[in-house]
Order: C-alpha cells, then structure tokens, then sequence
C-alpha cells in the first residue's frame, strides 16, 4: 500500500497544525475571566454551615448520654426540650448550606445565560453591542450601533 494515499500523518502533531489554540474559544465571542471565576466563598460557608449543624448533633447525642448518666430518666422532660432546639437549629444551619449551593448553581446558570445570550446576538447581528476601548461608538456600515431601549 502507498504510504502517500493514507489519509493518517506520519506525525501526529501534523494534524494539530490547523486547529486554534484552543478549539473550545469562540474568537468572535470571548469570554471574561470574570464570568469563568468560582464562588470560592459561598462553597466555603455552605462547609461551615453545615459542619456546625454536625456539630449541633454531635453535642445533642452528647446532652443526651450526660443527662442520662448523671440524672437518670428524671432529665427526659428537659432533654426533649433541648433536643427540639438543637434538631430544628442543625436543620436551619445545614438547609442555610443548602440555600449556599443553591446560590452557587444560580451563579453560574446566570453566567451561561449571558455569555450565551452574547454569542447570539454576535450571531444575528453580527455586533456584540460592545464600544472598543477608546470609548467611541463601534461603526458598521457606516452607521453607529445603537442600543435598543433600556
């Protein structure tokens, strides 16, 4: 078989020759930094939530094991009073890290939403709506892109 009529290089970098830099990067649409950032601090207080709710039942079942020890059944009506508080606050703490995720999730449907909604209006309009840097107005055909109402 002819070596010139495969259709595979010899090298495997030659066929890398004509993709970008970074295939997944859409030149016309680039996105900001800002909008691929983490939300380093909310995941942080949804561990610290939840942590302290562990903590909460971890000191209920020590409450209990003490009260026990030390006055008997006698301590059972106050130890269902304590043990109503301590449940409903670990489940307030750990549903707070809940709601911390959730905001998390949101953040990002939001940043797709707009980097998303950019690459569509570059698509049918074929402007990003963007003024460059020097603060003057973009010009296409020369006319002035105009922003719709606000």
């Amino acid at each position: 078989m002819d070596k010139s009529s495969t259709s595979s290089p010899t090298d495997p970098t030659e066929d890398l020759r004509h993709l970008p830099a970074n295939a997944k990067r859409d030149p016309a649409m680039p996105v900001r930094l800002a909008d691929l950032e983490p939300y380093v601090g909310l995941g942080y207080l949804s561990k610290l939530f939840k942590l302290m709710a562990v903590i909460l039942l971890l000191l209920l079942v020590s409450e209990i094991i003490t009260g026990l020890v030390v006055q008997g059944t006698g301590s059972i009506p106050t130890l269902l009073g304590e043990m109503s508080r301590l449940v409903v606050m670990a489940g307030l703490l750990w549903g707070s890290g809940d709601l911390a995720l959730l905001l998390i999730d949101m953040g990002h449907d939001i940043r797709a939403t707009r980097i998303l909604l950019g690459r569509q209006a570059l698509h049918l309009t074929g402007s990003t709506g963007i003024t460059p840097p020097s603060g003057t107005p973009r010009v296409e055909g020369g006319s002035f892109v105009e922003r719709g109402p606000r």
